[in-house]
């Protein structure tokens, strides 16, 4: 009888597709987002949510990828291999200028924005036992610097220089994925980890009630001279009982995340995209509470290292926006 069900279904969906002709063609486009448990993966598929739900009408099929973080985002779209991706806004500078991580591959001058989204601190946590109070205590501990290509990697890179330190100053400087870190440092497997990431965060969440996971400040004059050599990052304050067993205030610093694409990928496909997001913004702030407090206007200026895409500019100037 399922079976029956779901052959129904299927000619149905093909009777609908018919009868509309000029979408009898479906468009695909995927967007590379990040770790499953982070807020990368959830914006993905909130945006694909509001593309499929209208995809009657404009014939687009969206779907959402678990990659690497923003270095691999940007390097696929190069590739022609992903249609659109999310990315931190140092990261897409780099891109865009050919510098640090994309110092071999060079430019990607078709790299574009489309609207950002929202803050992403630089989140440092520490086992409870580890009796860690800043950045410098982890020196001679197990610490997990992040997977190649991840935002909190390349956020390190610019960091612990700025400290007068490196990875070298770990006993162990882990490679774990965001899914993973969590779970080591309750299993007393490494004594913090760093992740770049909006918040609340389910897996800086999970530690936290957990095994009473603290949160660490990243200040001082290392994070000073950050913030006045690199525009695109920003002092950030973690609100104070937003995690279990950390009522005080976290400060740190951090960039915008964003969603970007190519230059090649058609106008249409961004409009459709910039237009679902935006004609249903009540829902889609709805999705993930770290999307609560977004506003339209900062989303089409902040974080945009990149030149935006003709497709988004056509959607922002219909709205009276730009």
């Amino acid at each position: 009888m399922k079976r029956l069900t779901a052959l129904a279904a299927a000619f149905a969906i093909a009777g609908s597709l018919g009868a509309a002709p000029a979408h009898a063609q479906q468009k695909f486009i995927t967007i590379g987002t990040g770790g499953v448990t982070g807020v990368y993966y959830a914006a993905g598929g909130a945006i694909c949510r509001l593309i499929n739900k209208d995809r009657a009408q404009h014939g687009v099929r969206c779907s959402v990828e678990s990659t690497g973080g923003s270095v691999y985002n940007v390097n696929t779209i190069k590739a022609g291999e992903l249609d659109f991706g999310v990315s931190q806004s140092d990261i897409q500078y780099n891109a865009l200028k050919g510098e640090v991580q994309f110092k071999d591959g060079g430019a990607f001058a078709d790299l574009r924005s489309v609207f950002s989204l929202h803050g992403e601190p630089l989140t440092v946590l520490a086992r409870k036992e580890a009796n860690i109070g800043k950045m410098e205590d982890f020196k001679g501990k197990r610490f997990n610097i992040g997977n190649p290509g991840s935002g909190q990697r390349a956020t390190l890179e610019v960091l612990l220089p700025a400290m007068g330190m490196s990875f070298a100053d770990f006993s162990l400087a882990s490679e774990l994925k965001p899914d993973e870190h969590g779970a080591a440092l309750c299993d007393n497997k490494i004594d913090g980890f760093a992740f770049v990431v909006g918040h609340p965060a389910a897996n800086i969440q999970d530690p936290t009630t957990t095994c009473g996971a603290k949160l660490v400040p990243i200040t001082g004059a290392g994070v000073d001279k950050i913030l006045a050599q690199y525009p695109y990052f920003a002092p950030v304050t973690i609100p104070g009982g937003m995690y279990a067993n950390n009522p005080d205030a976290t400060k740190t610093f951090g960039v915008v995340a964003s969603i970007v694409t190519s230059a090649k990928v058609p106008v249409e496909s961004v409009y459709i995209m910039v237009k679902a997001v935006f004609e249903n913004f009540e829902d889609f702030k709805k999705l993930h509470p770290a999307f609560a407090n977004l506003q339209p206007q900062d989303m089409i200026k902040n974080g945009m290292s990149a030149p935006l895409h003709e497709g988004a500019v056509k959607y922002y100037k219909e709205k009276g926006w730009m």
